[in-house]
């Protein structure tokens, strides 16, 4: 049984409540007061289903501000906010009702406009519900907050992407100068028509909170679009610069669509300013990144069009700067690289020319050349391992810029070699090292391109013998006696490697204008029997070795040899001509019995045929056996010369016989004259590589003896003791492309790096 002092407490709380409700009212007047000011706040703030004619519109308003101020005055506005948040959950099932039956639409259509429907509906029941903001902030909160919570409680997954698909539609240029049906329909405005037609929707998503809640999403749209834009726009468009236009573009088209969902309130890009400050830093960095990845992708074509890519290549310079690309920029290149450039089906010559314009591109790109390091570390090794890579380079540096030849441009300056240095710490212009530039970099590697390309190998002795080698061949080549052009070849040679090492480059051209002037002495002497013979006259030991497979010149050309021999020892008494006789071209009219059949062959056909002057059959092997010191295919090859112009016949196996009168099959084949069709196109000179090659067959009996000695070795150790053999010059690198190519043939194997005899 509760206590006098409980009863006492209980008395006095309700005394107090009553008389806060009656306000002190004359008997329960003030009672009868608050109960009529709740009945009706109450029944005004019921949420109703929307489809059902609301009583709202027949409240008289100034009854209904009176009555909120009574519950005001008597402090049970929380009461009443507990009693409407009640009913709102009673009434909340009518919300999901409509969202799943247009999500279900939508689901089956795809079609963004049963999300737009979906939202005009939700803007529907918000705004019947919706207390007016008379009531005050926390009412409304309290509201908009529980509203928003079941709304987003019962969307579903799909409504997420249709949200997305709908943004995406404010951004289609179909709809730039007229807005689309649906949105005059869905969302209907009673003023002036708004100056953006995806105005109502954007104030749509912010009344139901949609714009804070998919802000990512909506951002996600935006750069989607950039991207669209920028691939379809700029794709294989490299004459031109593009970051600057495509910023200029988002300035004038994305920018003002920004103002919506993150600065409504604002007329201008510049009220707006502060903003959308931090979004469109965001899609400035997202313009550079999509630009450099598309430029990325694009690479290596952009560097096969050089120098036309240019502007595209200080559109991904400036995007790099702007956003960290470099590795990916390095390994998307070296993929590409030994994708397409790196196989055995490319020329040496195109691999060379696409090295050497990445080295142009990605100085232009990194000027630091930390990226060109990175890349062209597996071209220089692939170059390394082709055998004429030496011969292309050497080629390029006396080819005629005219043919295309040339891998440097003809208005670069020549210069030097240059040599990778030591870092001077002591130069006031001294930069460090890039952070992502390896332990093997070095900011002062050579930047000439003819230096870069030298440098592939350890050193220069190769291409010295090269240049020797080829120099050879284009004056042997030379027939007018015009050298002006390997002159200034010579020249320019030497401001490269030095005048010490084009010493036997000057000798060689001045054997040839010494030969010219001895062979004009000898033809200006009374014996006729010279004129008919031009050799050219070299120094044995200052000129590459020439393929040796000399015969005997039969008949007349053995006595034209023999006279001009003897002219030039009374001449020059103290030097010895050693005739090459399976080099150069000679000039026949041979005289047959009905025709006469003129022809430009080297030596080896005129002697065969000069032999058929003797008697009309022979075999191969007595013109083997005749003329001597040559192969038998070379004898085979020379024959056929003879027999495609109709001189000779083949009578059976390996017998000949010489056509006094042509036979009908060959009767169309007579006097016309073949330029030179069987002479070789190069002068047979011993290349460097066969050169190198040879001495070192040498040089493999030392090896074949240390390995049988002393078992397993590396190749530093090998090289160690190669040194102290007559002549040796090689590299290590030398010396381990030869022992690769042992192995390959079976003499030796290797394992751990250590080398043994197989």
């Amino acid at each position: 049984m509760a206590s006098e002092q409980l009863w006492s407490q209980v008395a006095e709380k309700w005394q107090t409540s009553f008389n806060r409700l009656n306000r002190n009212e004359p008997g329960i007047t003030g009672l009868l007061t608050f109960s009529e000011a709740w009945v009706l706040a109450r029944d005004f703030l019921r949420p109703r289903d929307i489809d059902e004619p609301s009583p709202k519109s027949t409240v008289n308003r100034q009854q209904l501000r009176a009555a909120f101020d009574n519950l005001a005055q008597r402090r049970m506005l929380t009461a009443l906010l507990e009693e409407f948040l009640e009913d709102m959950r009673w009434q909340l099932p009518h919300i999901t009702k409509d969202i799943e039956g247009l999500m279900k639409q939508y689901e089956a259509t795809s079609d963004p406009i049963f999300i737009a429907g979906c939202i005009s509906r939700l803007v529907l029941w918000h705004k019947a519900w919706a207390p007016f903001p008379e009531l005050g902030p926390t009412v409304v909160n309290a509201f908009t907050n529980t509203f928003q919570t079941h709304v987003f409680s019962v969307l579903p997954r799909s409504f997420s992407h249709g949200f997305k698909s709908l943004v995406s539609a404010t951004l289609n240029p179909e709809y730039a100068t007229e807005p689309p049906v649906w949105i005059t329909t869905l969302f209907p405005q009673s003023g002036p028509p708004p100056d953006r037609w995806d105005k109502p929707l954007w104030q749509a998503f912010e009344q139901l909170g949609m714009t804070e809640r998919y802000e990512s999403l909506i951002a996600s749209v935006c750069y989607e679009h950039v991207e669209a834009h920028m691939i379809e726009t700029y794709s294989k468009v490299w004459d031109r610069e593009c970051l600057s236009e495509a910023r200029d573009w988002m300035s004038q088209h994305i920018l003002p669509w920004l103002l919506m969902p993150y600065a409504p309130n604002a007329k201008t890009v510049e009220e707006a300013a502060p903003f959308i400050s931090g979004i469109g830093t965001r899609l400035d960095y997202h313009v550079c990144k999509t630009l450099a990845d598309l430029r990325t992708r694009e690479i290596f074509d952009i560097i096969v069009d050089f120098p036309d890519s240019r502007p595209a290549l200080d559109d991904l310079k400036k995007c790099i700067l702007r956003v960290d690309h470099r590795s990916t920029l390095v390994k998307t290149l070296r993929k590409e690289n030994a994708h397409r450039l790196l196989h055995p089906g490319a020329d040496t010559k195109m691999i060379l020319q696409q090295y050497v314009s990445i080295i142009k591109c990605l100085r232009i790109i990194d000027p630091q050349g930390v990226l060109l390091f990175k890349v062209a570390d597996p071209i220089r090794r692939y170059l390394r391992e082709r055998p004429d890579t030496i011969r292309c380079v050497v080629a390029s540096l006396v080819a005629d810029h005219e043919s295309g030849d040339s891998l440097v441009d003809e208005n670069d300056t020549v210069q030097p070699l240059q040599q990778a240095q030591v870092d001077d710490y002591s130069d006031l212009n001294w930069e460090p090292e890039p952070q992502d530039a390896g332990p093997d970099f070095r900011t002062n590697k050579p930047s000439d391109i003819i230096s870069t390309l030298v440098s592939i190998y350890d050193s220069q002795d190769l291409f010295i013998k090269e240049l020797q080698v080829l120099l050879a061949q284009r004056l042997l080549a030379i027939k007018d006696g015009n050298f002006d052009r390997e002159r200034r070849n010579i020249e320019v040679l030497k401001i490269r490697f030095g005048e010490a090492q084009l010493q036997v480059c000057e000798v060689m051209l001045r054997d040839m204008t010494d030969s010219r002037r001895t062979d004009q002495h000898i033809q200006s002497q009374k014996n006729n029997d010279t004129t008919q013979l031009h050799p050219t006259i070299i120094s044995r030991h200052f000129w590459p070795s020439l393929q040796t497979n000399t015969f005997t010149m039969p008949g007349q050309f053995k006595t034209i040899q023999d006279a001009y021999q003897k002219e030039f020892k009374t001449f020059k008494p103290d030097k010895k001509l050693v005739w090459m006789s399976h080099l150069g071209t000679i000039s026949l009219d041979i005289e047959l019995d009905d025709r006469t059949v003129s022809a430009d062959v080297p030596p080896l056909e005129a002697a065969i045929i000069e032999l058929f002057s003797q008697k009309d059959i022979w075999t191969i092997d007595e013109l083997i056996e005749t003329i001597g010191s040559i192969e038998r295919p070379a004898a085979v090859k020379a024959l056929g010369t003879w027999i495609e112009l109709g001189v000779i016949k083949e009578e059976d196996a390996n017998t000949f016989r010489l056509l006094q009168v042509a036979d009908a099959a060959a009767s169309s084949k007579t006097t016309q004259r073949p330029q030179a069709m069987a002479v070789e196109d190069e002068v047979p000179i011993v290349t460097a590589q066969q050169q190198q090659a040879e001495q070192m067959k040498v040089f493999w009996k030392f090896i074949e003896g240390m390995l049988r000695n002393l078992g397993s070795l590396p190749v530093d150790r090998i090289q160690q003791m190669l040194k102290f053999a007559p002549g040796y010059d090689r590299s290590v690198e030398q010396l381990g492309q030869f022992m690769e190519a042992a192995k390959r043939e079976g003499l030796v194997s290797v394992k751990d790096g250590m080398w043994k005899l197989s």
